[in-house]
């Protein structure tokens, strides 16, 4: 039955809402172009600095943060990733020497993720190839409408699924 339901019976009250066709193909390209992004992206930058995305992307935000530094729960929160899961990407960045931890001062329990002057260079030397691996993913295929279409697109995405409520699951708390 997948996404859709095929019967020709009309939905009662406490049955799903099935996608139509359209909306399934709309769906499964959706789910394809984001698994094949990823997947290019991820090779790119194994290949150019030996790090999965997800660690680049914990790069740059450190890069852009205040003196390279930011809480791990904010490091957590903006990455979308539970404290684990975090907590292993900075052992990894720590043993490459890009990330050093410090303890916070005014919270015992908090630590602060720390961008190190290697880990500055390293993202200095990968960042041409990552937005040329980006560019031509995304940028190069969209017209200028297109790529309009698409920001806006992402960015109701986005805003639909932010935790808004107070006790939201968020990754960053598990």
């Amino acid at each position: 039955m997948g996404y859709m339901n095929t019967a020709p019976i009309p939905p009662s009250a406490d049955e799903p809402r099935w996608l139509t066709a359209e909306e399934q193909r709309v769906w499964r390209s959706y789910i394809e172009a984001a698994t094949l992004l990823e997947d290019h992206l991820d090779r790119q930058l194994q290949r150019d600095a030996g790090m999965p995305h997800v660690y680049y992307g914990l790069l740059v935000k450190l890069a852009e943060s205040p003196r390279r530094r930011l809480r791990m729960t904010e490091l957590a929160r903006y990455a979308k990733i539970t404290r684990s899961r975090l907590s292993h990407a900075i052992a990894r960045l720590e043993k490459n020497g890009w990330v050093r931890r410090e303890d916070c001062p005014s919270d015992k329990r908090g630590q602060f993720a720390i961008l190190t002057d290697e880990g500055y260079e390293v993202l200095r030397r990968t960042a041409p190839g990552h937005v040329d691996a980006v560019r031509q993913a995304v940028f190069d295929r969209l017209t200028p409408e297109q790529q309009k279409s698409h920001g806006e697109i992402m960015r109701i995405g986005a805003e639909g699924h932010q935790p808004s409520e107070a006790g939201a699951d968020q990754p960053r708390l598990r």
